[in-house]
């Protein structure tokens, strides 16, 4: 599960890297992966307390 973040960040960086974006401006590119990877622990998270 905490491969998830890292390989998207990665996919994301080389992205920016191809197109010749500054990292500076796909900053919030990087800010949506960690929310999302954030919900998406917590939704795994909760289902193992639910199922248990």
């Amino acid at each position: 599960m905490f491969l998830l973040p890292i390989i998207l960040c990665l996919v994301w960086y080389f992205f920016l890297k191809q197109n010749k974006i500054p990292l500076k401006q796909g900053k919030k590119g990087f800010i949506y992966i960690l929310i999302f990877s954030a919900f998406l622990l917590g939704f795994f998270t909760l289902m193992i307390q639910i199922t248990k």
